[in-house]
Parts: structure tokens; C-alpha cells; sequence
């Protein structure tokens, strides 16, 4: 624990917590700051102005990141037989519905992300319970439940993500990998905020980004300047 504690002083000892840095310096500070013996995902975290409470300040939708996420995304496709050639088509990486269907209730989820199409959500739906708590459950406003799905599986392949404010205003989102550029980082994270900025709810008053903060797997934070980030 000794040990861990020195390397996390010495982090700390890189950057000032309590300072905003422009999006470029603070990409540089988490690429020096990473110790992680894998390639550590990066993150963003953006506490919004809204009540999440309030469904007409509801903040959630889909993004295409210019360089992808990556990471490996697993897909699942569950439609019916004359869909199945498209999926595997795409790229799905599982396709089918009813073995899957009992596959899930028996409590499987080695996956990332799950399309259906709109026909077979009654048995889609049953799982609920198990895909829900785990941000599985295929929704339209996400793209995942749609007729379109070899485009749907190229997309979320490509790097698509969706997003959604939390029950505490802040979303949390991976945008890229440490191995990535600089360049490549700063691209994705501003197209995931300026994606939010242009969903601002008209019912949210006042300040509506808050903060925004960067960090990669298991390093501290680094506060965001948001103006560097073209957000007003």
C-alpha cells in the first residue's frame, strides 16, 4: 500500500487539482500521469445544469466518435431468421433470439452492447430486469432497436456511443484510449461535448456545463477549461 501511496503523491505532484486546463494540457497531464501496465481507456466526466428528475431535462443521445472508442465492442443481435445473414454481415459478433433470449435469463452478459428490432421486443423486454441494471436494454433513441441493422452494428462498431445524465446530473463517458494521439483524443472528447451542448433542454436554466473533468483508468481527474472545448 506504501508503494501505491508514493505513485499517487507523485501524480498528484504533476498537476494542480483545483486549476481548469485548456483540453490540450489536460490530455497531456493524463498521458503522463497513466501508469497502467494495459492501455487505459479515457473518460469523461461533464456535470450538467439540468434536474434529472425532470423529464423535460432528460439529457441523453448517440455519437459517432471521429476515431472510435478502442476498444472491442461485442455486439449481440437479436431479430428473426431473415435478418440473421445482415448481422453477421455487419460484423455482429452473437446472433439470434430465442437461444440467446434463454442464454440471457440464465444470466449471461458477456456482451456490450445489444440491437433488436422492433417486432421482437415483447421477448426482448422480458429481460428487462437483467439487461437494464447493466445499460443493455436495446432503446430506440439509441439506434439499438431498429429495422436498419447492419447499419446499426457498423455504427456501434465504427464507435458509436450513447450517453446519459446520471441521477446526480453528470455523464460519464470512455472517448478513447491513452495509446491514442493527442490530436485523436481532443477530437472525440470535443465531439462528445459539443454533441451535449446542442442538446441543451430549453427547460435547463442557468449554467448548463458545469465542469468538466478528464481522467484515464485509475488515474486522478483533470478539470477541463470549457471554453477550450468551444462550449459557452
Amino acid at each position: 500500500m506504501a508503494k501505491t501511496s508514493r505513485k499517487r503523491k507523485e501524480v498528484l505532484a504533476k498537476f494542480d487539482k483545483s486549476t481548469p486546463y485548456p483540453i490540450s494540457d489536460a490530455v497531456n497531464i493524463i498521458k503522463n500521469i497513466t501508469y497502467t501496465k494495459f492501455d487505459a481507456s479515457v473518460d469523461l466526466d461533464i456535470r450538467l445544469g439540468v434536474d434529472p428528475r425532470k423529464a423535460n431535462q432528460m439529457v441523453r443521445g448517440t455519437v459517432a466518435l471521429p476515431h472510435g472508442t478502442g476498444k472491442t465492442i461485442r455486439v449481440l443481435v437479436l431479430c428473426t431468421p431473415d435478418k440473421e445473414e445482415e448481422a453477421k454481415a455487419a460484423g455482429a459478433d452473437y446472433v439470434g433470439l430465442d437461444e440467446y433470449v434463454q442464454k440471457i435469463k440464465g444470466g449471461w452478459t458477456d456482451i456490450d452492447v445489444v440491437i433488436t428490432m422492433p417486432s421482437v421486443m415483447p421477448k426482448v423486454g422480458a429481460l428487462g430486469k437483467i439487461l437494464g441494471p447493466r445499460g443493455l436494454m436495446p432503446n430506440p433513441k439509441s439506434g439499438t432497436v431498429t429495422m436498419e441493422i447492419g447499419k446499426a452494428v457498423l455504427d456501434v462498431k465504427a464507435g458509436k456511443i450513447d450517453f446519459k445524465v446520471d441521477k446526480t446530473g453528470i455523464i460519464h463517458a470512455s472517448v478513447a484510449k491513452v495509446s491514442f494521439t493527442s490530436e485523436k483524443i481532443i477530437d472525440n472528447a470535443k465531439e462528445l461535448i459539443q454533441t451535449i451542448v446542442k442538446l441543451k433542454p430549453p427547460a435547463a436554466k442557468g449554467t448548463y456545463i458545469k465542469s468538466i473533468y478528464l481522467s484515464s483508468t485509475m488515474s486522478p481527474g483533470v478539470q477541463i477549461e470549457p471554453k477550450s472545448v468551444t462550449v459557452i
